[in-house]
């Protein structure tokens, strides 16, 4: 068992980035920016899409058919690891992902695009779960935690890149383009994986890699709530979305008791054992599911304080540039005692940022409460950020076998997509409850999270525990 000390303060940037890890790291970091880049981007070319070939009553599905993908892979990423090691694993999931973005780009119908975005999902997926899972092989430990804020900061620059690159392209009108250069990026990053990931995954008694089944179960659970909670945002009728979102939830309690009973599964044994693992993960869940609120703000943006698009994105942006100042900062951090009371802190941090944006929400908001509502979005941000990467540091160390170290890192992808999509859809309902675009949709949306996200400082407090010693 790794102690918080083995990597709470070795390497440092330098070496992560130094020519020893820098291919690892751009890899790494690349398969996650690709994946939160396309989801941002595709969103702004949508409307210039629909308008070329049609399809407008499968709007809608473009969101829904990538997330259930990128679930259902996500389960099978310390499978898929394991059986074809990182390289292999990377290659196949860019190949993936190049595929579906040439069919994104030639699609000549609605119905061809939702093929290729179901592959595009379903290899994002696959590449955001290695981006955690691969951090365990390719880097020593001392580097985990400065390549989790890494790794994890590509999110915050897809919410920056995306919209603005789909915006640029959609304004001249050249939507494919958007997809062709993802398939360039997929080729440059082939081209590194070679020299930069090692060919195995070695199990610690040096046997060569370890055959792990597909957790087929498990996937099936998981696939199937992604896909519930989804359509919960396309309906309409509110009882319906609740009804949806609660049998969503259903599915999630079901998986989590199937996947402690079967030898094939996501989680590590360790999170259902006394320790603090679990408590690692519920407090990534809570927190992802807590940004979920930024899906609203450009509408909330031009409803109530008449920005336009462009200024309204931008101020949704300013979660990602809270998330991502606050990890790189806080991945500094080498005091056990100063990280264990940031990662306790942080839950209340992001709570006091939705707070305030509660409080600024008004008709017809002035340039200085839109000011206020900024800061309190990037408060936030830097409330996850601050206890992300070494919650994904603890997620890969605090197992009871070291050998469940690459199992715990690829289901860190998994708690914060399935978390994801179950925090959309309760955004989803809370506004649906009230008038869309209101002032009262807008109040309640940032006063309930704001609620979710300090509960999620029980988790987070016990998180920081030790991890209980491994039986003899």
């Amino acid at each position: 068992m790794s102690d918080i000390a083995t990597f709470a303060g070795g390497g440092g940037w330098r070496e992560l980035l130094g020519p020893r890890y820098l291919g690892a790291s751009i890899v790494l970091a690349g398969g996650v920016a690709l994946y939160a880049t396309n989801e941002f981007l595709t969103i702004s070319l949508m409307p210039s899409a629909v308008a070329d070939i049609g399809g407008q009553r499968f709007y809608a599905w473009v969101t829904t058919v990538y997330l259930v993908g990128s679930v259902v892979a996500a389960t099978t990423v310390h499978s898929v690891l394991m059986r074809l090691g990182p390289r292999r694993s990377y290659l196949t999931g860019l190949g993936m992902f190049g595929v579906g973005s040439l069919v994104c780009a030639t699609a000549p119908s609605m119905e061809v695009l939702l093929v290729g975005r179901t592959g595009q999902g379903a290899a994002g997926g696959l590449l955001a779960g290695l981006g955690y899972a691969v951090i365990n092989t390719a880097l020593p430990s001392s580097l985990w935690t400065k390549a989790s804020a890494l790794v994890s900061a590509m999110w915050g620059v897809g919410t920056l890149v995306g919209p603005a690159a789909g915006g640029l392209f959609a304004q001249y009108g050249s939507w494919r383009w958007a997809f062709a250069l993802l398939v360039a990026m997929v080729l440059v990053m082939s081209a590194l994986v070679p020299v930069a990931l090692p060919r195995h995954t070695g199990s610690p008694d040096g046997r060569g890699p370890a055959r792990i089944g597909v957790p087929v179960w498990s996937l099936l659970l998981l696939g199937g709530a992604a896909l519930v909670v989804s359509i919960a945002g396309i309906a309409r009728d509110v009882r319906v979305t609740a009804a949806l979102v609660a049998g969503g939830f259903v599915l999630v309690a079901a998986f989590i008791v199937v996947d402690r009973r079967v030898r094939a599964s996501v989680l590590p044994p360790s999170a259902f054992r006394p320790g603090p693992l679990k408590w690692v993960y519920l407090t990534l869940g809570v927190l992802m599911a807590a940004t979920m609120v930024d899906m609203y703000v450009p509408l909330f943006g031009q409803r109530l304080a008449h920005l336009v698009p462009v200024a309204a994105g931008f101020l949704g942006a300013g979660l990602a540039v809270g998330w991502t100042t606050g990890e790189i900062s806080s991945a500094s951090l080498t005091r056990n005692r100063v990280i264990v009371g940031v990662v306790a802190v942080a839950p209340l941090v992001m709570a006091t940022g939705l707070t305030i944006s509660a409080l600024t929400q008004r008709p017809d908001m002035g340039p200085v409460l839109v000011g206020v509502w900024a800061v309190g979005l990037v408060v936030s941000g830097a409330g996850i950020g601050m206890a992300w990467p070494h919650l994904s540091a603890w997620a890969m160390s605090k197992v009871a076998d070291p050998a469940e170290g690459p199992a715990a890192a690829a289901a860190i992808n998994t708690v914060q997509v399935i978390s994801a999509a179950l925090g959309a859809a309760l955004a989803g309902v809370v506004v649906n409850l009230n008038e869309v675009g209101s002032v009262a949709a807008s109040r309640w949306l940032f006063a309930v999270f704001a609620v979710l996200a300090a509960l999620g400082a029980v988790s987070a407090i016990r998180s920081g525990r030790p991890a209980a010693a491994p039986k003899a």
